[in-house]
């Protein structure tokens, strides 16, 4: 990729001040939302539905006009430089929308020819191998399984090399093997260079891939935090615990948070860390007089901070 940026490089990838959106009828999607985009990473963006995050892309990507707030994609303002700013990023929208008649090769082509990509200059068979759609080159594009055409539109957002890519919800309904695929292609074009901003709603996906995540509920930004940090805010800790005979009753103690008796031997207990470790939840247990087969433990991650932040803001 190219770095033809007209700010160092040391400047964000997409810079977010202020940002409002409120529609007709009085509807406020976004409400102040101010955050930063690194440039070089994969960033989270994540929320409940409806939280205003496919608002906020389809401001970016010129389809939906701000109420207030400003804008900047790869340091271009998106009121002051449109054209600027929409050649600086590509969008892979939620929804499959493609002309049923065109084949991948020709939907590729068109679309590098409106973003005035001159011929010699096009990438079409490259990005469709990149896509595992070499051999579907000439096939109509209503042939293709959804799957395949959502990888056909990761590669239509790449026609005009843009330094950013954003994946608005890009595996929702596709299978294992698929998602994993687009996952290995958006790694390896991260790795040439390309920011990646992503919504998801496998808190798991994010985790995984983001180096950064921000939380919006009800069109406000609640968190925007490096992923470590993020899933170190989780206080709940789990404890699984097997013990010697049948349970008639879930015992209790003042370091249980929360007691489920998943089994009639086994017990799910929840502490908080910040006041509680494992090794005083195992001695609770052994004060009721019950010995310890055996010991599992699940710490905390993105999904228990997720639910705790939203349910806070709700």
């Amino acid at each position: 990729m190219t770095d033809s940026s007209p700010i160092p490089a040391a400047q964000p990838a997409i810079a977010i001040e202020s940002l409002s959106k409120v529609y007709k009828g009085g509807k406020q999607a976004l409400d102040n939302v101010t955050f930063n985009v690194p440039r070089g990473q994969i960033f989270g963006l994540l929320g409940p539905n409806g939280a205003g995050k496919s608002t906020l892309i389809n401001i970016l990507s010129g389809m939906v006009n701000k109420t207030s707030g400003t804008a900047r994609i790869w340091g271009f303002d998106i009121d002051a430089n449109p054209r600027n700013a929409k050649n600086s990023i590509g969008i892979v929208p939620q929804e499959i929308v493609f002309d049923p008649f065109f084949t991948p090769f020709e939907t590729l082509e068109n679309q590098a020819g409106f973003y005035g990509v001159p011929k010699d200059q096009r990438k079409t068979m490259e990005l469709l191998r990149a896509v595992h759609l070499e051999d579907k080159a000439n096939a109509y594009a209503r042939t293709l399984s959804g799957g395949m055409k959502r990888r056909l539109l990761v590669a239509k957002a790449m026609v005009h090399s843009p330094p950013i890519l954003v994946l608005d919800e890009p595996t929702a309904g596709v299978d294992i093997q698929l998602r994993q695929q687009l996952w290995a292609y958006v790694k390896h074009l991260n790795n040439l260079g390309v920011t990646i901003v992503l919504t998801t709603h496998y808190l798991e996906e994010a985790e995984q891939l983001c180096d950064r995540i921000a939380i919006i509920n009800h069109g406000r930004l609640i968190t925007d935090k490096p992923t470590r940090e993020l899933v170190g805010m989780a206080q709940e800790k789990v404890v699984v615990v097997t013990v010697d005979r049948a349970l008639a009753e879930v015992p209790v103690a003042p370091c249980f948070e929360k007691v489920e008796l998943t089994t009639d031997r086994t017990l799910t207990i929840t502490y908080q860390k910040d006041k509680a470790n494992a090794g005083q939840v195992l001695a609770a247990i052994q004060e009721k007089g019950l010995q310890i087969v055996d010991v599992s433990t699940r710490d905390p991650d993105l999904e228990d901070v997720f639910l705790n932040l939203t349910a806070a803001a709700a």
